[in-house]
């Protein structure tokens, strides 16, 4: 045993040289005041009094939460009956399914929010299709709509995954023991199939939500730079600006919502699995 954490020594060194320095880093940027530099600082929480005194930059963060708050609302929506379809497929076709969700996730995701430039832009497929629909002539490309396309073809895939593996995972002995006393197909999924498969819906929550709220590359190639979050604030002000202590500040303040969010999810799914159990008490 002790000849085998001697191994691990290595890796957990190299662990926190890749993963926690880098964030200690960026915290220490968060509360100084001289640039990019770490010879000549003083510290200060000026950078946060800026992010909240600041109009603009709050409105950004409540539009970077509400698209994150629609994406996850739509993936849901779109997601679940997907995956009930997959998680009712013999293993052979649920298979097949699950690798056609996941195949296009193999490339990259810049590349695939890329080709939604080409298909939603004028004289693009959507617009061409559109137009001999009979539908007048509108602006797709450069919208909230087409951020909010691009963030829910991107991680949809997530949702769907979660909850197919929570259904798939279910007792099917359940359902017939609901079916056996006396409940149609409709109580059966509002009884039993879907309270048993809501973990899945909070684990596709958290992985849908969080990236989306931080997303910077998907609104500044669909939005046109017309659309910014606050992905494209914290990246304008490292790359563009210069300013690399406000941007930590930002990246700080955001890490601690993310933290909120993941404690609130992790929170209403020890309440959920509690309540199961109490029922089966």
């Amino acid at each position: 045993m002790k000849k085998f954490s001697q191994l691990a020594l290595p890796y957990i060194i190299w662990s926190i040289i890749i993963l926690l320095l880098p964030v200690l880093l960026i915290a220490f940027y968060a509360v100084t005041d001289s640039g990019n530099t770490v010879v000549n600082f003083s510290f200060t929480l000026q950078n946060f009094a800026k992010f909240f005194t600041d109009h603009d930059f709050l409105l950004i963060l409540w539009r970077s939460l509400s698209i994150a708050f629609k994406t996850t609302i739509i993936c849901i929506l779109l997601g679940y009956p997907i995956a009930y379809f997959i998680s009712q497929c013999k293993d052979r076709t649920r298979n097949i399914l699950v690798l056609l969700i996941t195949l296009p996730m193999w490339i990259n995701m810049l590349v695939r929010t890329y080709a939604w430039i080409g298909i939603l832009s004028d004289g693009g497929i959507l617009q061409s299709l559109l137009n001999l629909l009979g539908f007048k002539s509108t602006q797709l490309l450069y919208t909230e709509g087409a951020v909010l396309l691009g963030m829910v073809y991107n991680f949809i895939p997530f949702m769907i995954l979660q909850i197919n593996t929570s259904l798939s995972k279910m007792d099917k002995s359940l359902l017939e023991a609901s079916s056996d006393l006396g409940a149609n197909r409709y109580q059966t999924f509002w009884k039993v199939t879907f309270p048993l498969s809501i973990p899945g819906v909070i684990s596709g929550i958290a992985l849908v939500f969080l990236p989306a709220v931080s997303s910077f590359f998907i609104p500044k190639l669909l939005g046109g730079g017309q659309y910014f979050l606050i992905g494209n604030v914290i990246e304008n002000q490292f790359i563009t600006v210069g300013e690399w202590n406000f941007g930590s500040a930002i990246s700080v303040i955001m890490a601690f919502v993310m933290m909120a969010i993941m404690y609130l999810v992790r929170y209403v799914e020890k309440r959920n699995s509690g309540n199961r159990k109490e029922k089966k008490a």
